[in-house]
């Protein structure tokens, strides 16, 4: 911000916090000279009002440490004082990031190229309010600069910089999605062939399904995603929630069968038999116990 404004700061010394406070007093002298005990409808209002106060009365006073008029030592200044910048200063946010499988970042629930960093690299990403710059971490050398995406779930990426050759987390999720059945896994290929790694993180989601539901549903729903052309993650994850409340809804509806209630079985054991154990039980405890040290004290 200083090299921005092109000023130098001006610290105040340590245990020495009286000269930060001269500084700074001007805006406690605004604040219980021009506005104490006024109220404004507006804010345009209240610097009409401060700029009438600070013409006709702080300008022309005699400041209580130099003893000169704030308005001429003001104009002394004047000569040397610069325009301020044509563009305000931009405000950022500066996080670590690291380089996913198909070379991008996460930036907002939003995906950025970061090419030429190497995948699983760490690099520094700047978030301005309209850009991304994705900057080499121990260099700070500038790699990338994208427009913010406006929507999460966005991704910035050329599609000839989309990697298409498996890694071994391909081979993974091939795998997982295997074990779910031959439609999950069809699914999967079919769409690491379109998008390449880029589709990973749906891959991911659609495994991740078998966790929540049935695999047989899922195994279902790809089976209508692939004869229907749906390769979207969101629609997959509706379909077998739909599936899933169509079989609670059979279940609900499907006759309950309702067991006897029976006596007679080979592993229940007669009732004379508790009675003669509660007995038994009765007859130990009434029978007198030996004494111990502590009832012979």
């Amino acid at each position: 911000m200083l090299e921005h404004y092109g000023v130098v700061a001006a610290p105040a010394r340590v245990r020495d916090p009286n000269r930060k406070g001269t500084v700074e007093n001007a805006i406690q002298h605004t604040q219980g000279t021009a506005l104490a005990g006024r109220r404004f409808e507006s804010l345009e209002a209240q610097n009409e009002f401060l700029m009438h106060w600070e013409a006709n009365w702080a300008a022309k006073r005699i400041h209580g440490i130099t003893r000169r008029q704030v308005e001429a030592m003001f104009q002394e200044e004047r000569p040397h004082l610069r325009a301020l910048p044509t563009t305000g200063f931009r405000y950022v946010m500066e996080v670590v990031r690291t380089v996913w499988d198909d070379t991008t970042v996460n930036i907002d629930r939003s995906n950025y190229a970061a090419r030429p960093a190497a995948i699983g690299s760490l690099v520094s990403v700047r978030i301005y309010d309209s850009t991304i710059e994705i900057r080499d971490r121990r260099t700070q050398a500038l790699l990338r600069t994208h427009p913010r995406a406006l929507q999460a779930g966005s991704l910035e990426l050329p599609e000839d910089e989309r990697p298409f050759n498996p890694s071994r987390q391909s081979a993974f999720l091939l795998a997982s999605a295997g074990d779910i059945g031959r439609q999950t896994k069809a699914l999967c290929q079919h769409m690491f062939d379109s998008e390449g790694r880029v589709g990973h993180r749906a891959m991911w989601s659609i495994v991740g399904l078998a966790k929540k539901y049935p695999a047989r549903l899922v195994e279902q729903a790809c089976d209508h995603a692939l004869r229907h052309h749906v390769c979207r993650y969101e629609q997959m994850r509706a379909i077998v929630e739909q599936l899933f409340e169509q079989a609670l809804e059979r279940l609900d509806q499907a006759p309950q069968l309702e067991l006897p209630l029976t006596q007679d079985h080979p592993l229940i054991r007669p009732a004379a038999q508790y009675g003669e154990l509660f007995t038994l039980g009765a007859q130990h405890g009434a029978e007198p116990q030996p004494p111990t040290r502590e009832t012979q004290a």
